[in-house]
């Protein structure tokens, strides 16, 4: 399987629910992004080494690395390996020089700890074209205006992915293509999450 790297884009709080943060992937050769939405600690975790912020005592994933390298092992990639019903998986390769081992991990954790390390994130083709979301300008110009029973859906009071599943493709594209442009990313992701729902 052909494997796509990925960079860290940015890193941005919730609008939506408190403690949650949208960590932002995009394929180095591509305008694809992969919104995952993750914890308030593994987001602070991913920060403070991005950073370059030397916490008083070690965190967890800083812990992990010592672990690691004093039993000689290193880490050579993360892997977001997999997307099952919104959830995605990530797996850790790690070697010890003469074999390698790949460990189950959540995407947040195996990038926090990957980033300790120093070596790149990777997804699969099949994840990015499942998840991934595509940057164009042009799409939020050519949707029409929502019709008024459905503009009064998005603003009821029950919660934004519950609302999602009252509206029709049309228009949760153009509500993507507008979180796009404002680049609310953790809604994208929700949307998008919806439209694979439907699929």
């Amino acid at each position: 399987m052909d494997k796509i790297e990925l960079e860290i884009l940015g890193l941005s709080s919730s609008q939506s629910s408190s403690g949650s943060f949208a960590l932002v992937l995009g394929e180095t050769v591509g305008n694809r992004r992969l919104p995952i939405i993750i914890g308030m600690f593994e987001a602070q975790a991913i920060a403070i080494e991005i950073e370059k912020i030397v916490p008083n005592r070690p965190m967890t994933h800083d812990l992990f690395k010592s672990f690691a390298k004093s039993f000689n092992y290193t880490i050579e990639e993360i892997i977001i390996s997999d997307l099952k019903e919104g959830v995605f998986f990530a797996k850790i390769v790690c070697s010890d020089g003469s074999h390698t081992e790949e460990i189950d991990a959540r995407p947040s954790d195996a990038i926090a700890i990957g980033l300790r390390f120093g070596v790149s994130i990777f997804t699969y083709e099949r994840v990015l074209s499942e998840a991934g979301i595509v940057l164009t300008d042009e799409e939020g110009e050519k949707e029409g205006q929502a019709e008024p029973a459905e503009a009064e859906n998005i603003s009821s009071n029950k919660p934004f992915k519950e609302q999602l599943k009252d509206l029709s493709s049309d228009r949760l594209q153009t509500l993507l293509d507008e979180a796009l442009k404002n680049e609310d990313y953790e809604k994208a992701a929700h949307i998008r999450d919806e439209m694979n729902r439907r699929n």
